[in-house]
């Protein structure tokens, strides 16, 4: 809690993030339900106030985010973030996947000829500068070491085929992370 609270609050600081609520259920006329890849059955039900309409329990927000953001106007540079509470009926359980998903998301409009990799970077190293807060917050609080590096360390593909060649994707991965931390 005290991590999630942290990295929510730090995240939507460095990003001019808002915070909205997530439906739990959409419309399915809508298409606003992701059907994530293409054979997940949502979960659907109909209301007493509503016998001709079929509602669907959200699978993911990746729709809904970018409709939120048109829908209340947000600005160019600025973005929102939200908690999914969600039901997979199709999930494959294992120690890291269940049928019930608590999501934390955000999603924000990149400004006019900011679609590239400047900006990218720009916006991963908030993205961890937030994170390293957060783990800061966290050793302070509970005496647990931290162990992230102070810089986020940019490689391309390409240069990791260059630097392991003999290495399948995964050790080259490994190995990189090995070296900077």
């Amino acid at each position: 809690k005290v991590a999630k609270d942290c990295f929510e609050r730090e995240l939507a600081k460095a990003l001019d993030l808002t915070r909205i609520s997530a439906p739990m259920f959409v419309r399915k006329s809508a298409g606003i339900n992701d059907n994530l890849n293409g054979v997940e059955r949502p979960v659907a039900f109909e209301m007493l106030e509503m016998p001709d309409t079929t509602l669907e329990i959200v699978h993911s927000l990746a729709k809904w985010k970018r409709i939120a953001l048109k829908q209340y106007g947000v600005e160019a540079g600025k973005g929102i973030y939200t908690d999914m509470n969600a039901i997979r009926r199709d999930e494959d359980l294992d120690n890291m996947h269940s049928i019930y998903v608590d999501q934390w998301d955000w999603e924000k409009v990149i400004p006019n000829g900011q679609r590239n990799i400047a900006y990218l970077k720009e916006t991963v190293e908030k993205i961890y500068k937030a994170i390293r807060l957060t783990e800061l917050a966290v050793e302070a609080r509970y005496d647990i070491e931290s162990i992230l590096p102070k810089q986020i360390t940019f490689i391309h593909t390409e240069e990791l085929v260059e630097r392991y060649p003999d290495l399948t994707p995964k050790e080259r991965e490994n190995a990189i992370c090995k070296e900077f931390g």
